[in-house]
């Protein structure tokens, strides 16, 4: 998996002036400035110390990792736009994505530009976070435009890291579990603590099942009626230090099962979001939810327009958006995945809404991304590498297609899920996406 190379002209750092302290992000975008502000936000804060708690829950969950041979990244992105500060970040492993937003609220200062980077979280400023006092003051600069792709010898200091597209990957599947997450349980602050405190020890295999027991929410290893499946359910302790400050606690989940979110309410315009892959050992970038919604290209112009319009609302409403332009609900699920699969969208579970993250419009990616739908297409690129068999009752149909050593037998279409006997699909069930074969044969027959 490729990386992209970063360069910071200077470190982040949180300093001390005679105005007060200021917290200093220092930025890249992949995409060179080309003029306007030096920086998107700059001001004060205006509960800086649990502003500085859940960026120190950010860092912690940038640091972690729950599969032992994942890499360690810890530069989180950075959006402002629509009078918000938006830090995401994911776990080494991918399988944890986290999300801190500062609302109007919680900002005290000027919006001088709308933007997305990529910042640099480095030692010396997380530990100084951590000494942030209930009545200190710290202003915040978040945005700041000098920056450079190559080393500059002899000019500045800097400090490279590697963005890996896999943090974008991860970024589309997010997006698409969170917007079609259900909310299930809400938690009060007191709640909250007794449901991280009725964890079992150590590390939890397999899955758990967290429901409400009278008042009392605990963990159960069986499902029952009610119950949101949480799988890796020890990695909710990377919230020890914010639950008990959290005013109440929502909790969602997508209808099958494969990934919950926890939303916890701070009050004063913060919030702390974090998502769970549905096993610990599962990376967000492997996911593949969005390729049955990726399947059929849109007209470029179609996509582009949606980006430039977006990029200009910076959030919106997808049901209200289909019905003020009147366009079906199916083709507005599939601008927002295209968009979504270039890093573009994110979604907001409080407000039901896309949030606009201004990276590269570069359409490419939508295949570089998703091997599984570019290995579709290359297979109908051969007359007879997928071929119909028959069609059966219910509208069940029957396709060949070629492996690598063997034909496998795809199904597809009628009232049951698509099913290959290919190694990925026997090993997934179809629970991380649909694998190659089965979109090559929704491709050339059009059996959804």
């Amino acid at each position: 998996m490729a990386d992209f190379a970063y360069a910071y002209a200077q470190p982040s750092a949180l300093t001390h002036t005679v105005k007060g302290n200021v917290l200093a992000l220092a930025a890249y975008a992949e995409d060179p400035p080309t003029g306007g502000a030096a920086c998107f936000f700059s001001g004060g804060l205006a509960n800086s110390w649990l502003a500085a708690r859940g960026l120190t829950t950010l860092a912690k969950v940038v640091a972690s990792r729950f599969v032992p041979q994942s890499a360690a990244l810890r530069d989180p992105i950075v959006t402002a736009g629509a009078g918000l500060l938006r830090f995401e970040a994911f776990s080494s492993c991918n399988g944890v994505y986290a999300r801190l937003d500062l609302g109007p609220e919680a900002l005290e200062g000027e919006f001088l530009a709308s933007g997305t980077t990529n910042v640099d979280f480095n030692e010396p400023m997380v530990n100084a976070l951590a000494r942030v006092s209930r009545t200190e003051p710290v202003r915040l600069q978040v945005g700041e435009q000098q920056v450079v792709l190559e080393r500059a010898a002899g000019t500045v200091t800097e400090r490279k890291v590697s963005l890996p597209e896999r943090w974008i990957k991860g970024l589309t599947a997010v997006q698409g579990y969170l917007a079609g997450m259900e909310e299930r349980l809400t938690l009060t602050k007191v709640q909250a603590t007794q449901m991280l405190q009725s964890l079992p020890a150590g590390t939890l295999r397999g899955e758990y099942y967290l429901l409400l027991r009278g008042p009392r929410p605990s963990f159960v290893p069986v499902a029952s009626a009610g119950a949101v499946r949480v799988g890796g359910a020890h990695r909710l302790r990377l919230l020890d230090g914010l639950l008990p400050l959290c005013e109440n606690l929502r909790v969602y989940a997508t209808p099958d099962g494969q990934a919950s979110a926890f939303v916890l309410v701070l009050g004063g315009g913060h919030e702390f979001v974090l998502a769970l892959s549905a096993e610990a050992n599962r990376g967000f970038s492997g996911e593949g939810n969005q390729l049955d919604t990726l399947l059929d290209e849109l007209p470029t112009e179609w996509i582009t327009g949606a980006n430039n319009l977006f990029r200009g609302n910076e959030t919106f409403n997808p049901t209200l958006f289909a019905l003020e332009n009147d366009l079906a609900p199916e083709v507005v699920d599939r601008l927002c995945a295209s968009l979504s699969a270039m890093g573009l969208l994110g979604f907001d579970l409080a407000s039901n809404h896309y949030f606009y993250r201004r990276l590269p419009f570069k359409l490419e990616r939508i295949l570089k991304l998703n091997p599984r739908l570019k290995n579709a297409r290359a297979l109908l690129e051969a007359a007879d590498d997928v071929q119909l068999v028959g069609v059966g009752n219910g509208g069940r149909t029957e396709v060949r297609v070629r492996g690598t050593d063997v034909w496998h037998t795809v199904l597809v279409g009628g009232a049951e899920a698509p099913r290959c006997t290919c190694q990925w699909f026997t090993g997934h069930q179809g629970q991380r996406g649909p694998c190659k074969h089965i979109l090559a044969a929704q491709l050339r027959f059009g059996a959804a």
